[in-house]
């Protein structure tokens, strides 16, 4: 007898959001070394999501990182809220995070720096990326 629909989903399924514990990342130094959780786990989080084009590794899922190769060559004009779009897009596909906003830009020759906020569930972040146009 082969079970039905109603038998394999009648169990009472819960689902639980896993932890933020994962490797720690010394952006600075470039290495590799014990763990990490929480606040300090989720701007890892970010800086690896901000830094990996999408698309761009067949490895990743197809939400993971953000589209800023396109970008270069563009006029200012476009380029600010284009990049503000694509920030808060890849960003919110993680869970941890609440919201991105107070984005503030400045223009220094051909790289658009912008600080913005990341409200997640372990508190506020404030950061700084710079983007080539």
């Amino acid at each position: 007898m082969l079970p039905t629909i109603n038998e394999l989903f009648n169990n009472n399924i819960e689902i639980v959001e896993q932890t933020s514990n994962t490797f720690y990342f010394d952006i600075d130094r470039n290495v590799v070394f014990g763990f990490t959780d929480g606040k300090e786990a989720m701007k890892q989080a970010i800086y690896l999501i901000l830094s990996t084009e999408r698309y761009k590794y067949v490895i990743l899922p197809w939400f993971y990182g953000v589209e800023f190769e396109e970008l270069i060559g563009m006029p200012i004009s476009w380029v600010i809220p284009e990049a503000q779009r694509r920030i808060e897009e890849a960003l919110l596909q993680d869970t941890r995070i609440k919201a991105v906003d107070n984005f503030d830009f400045e223009v220094n020759k051909r790289v658009l720096q912008t600080k913005f906020t990341v409200h997640t569930i372990f508190g506020d972040i404030n950061l700084e990326k710079g983007v080539v146009f």
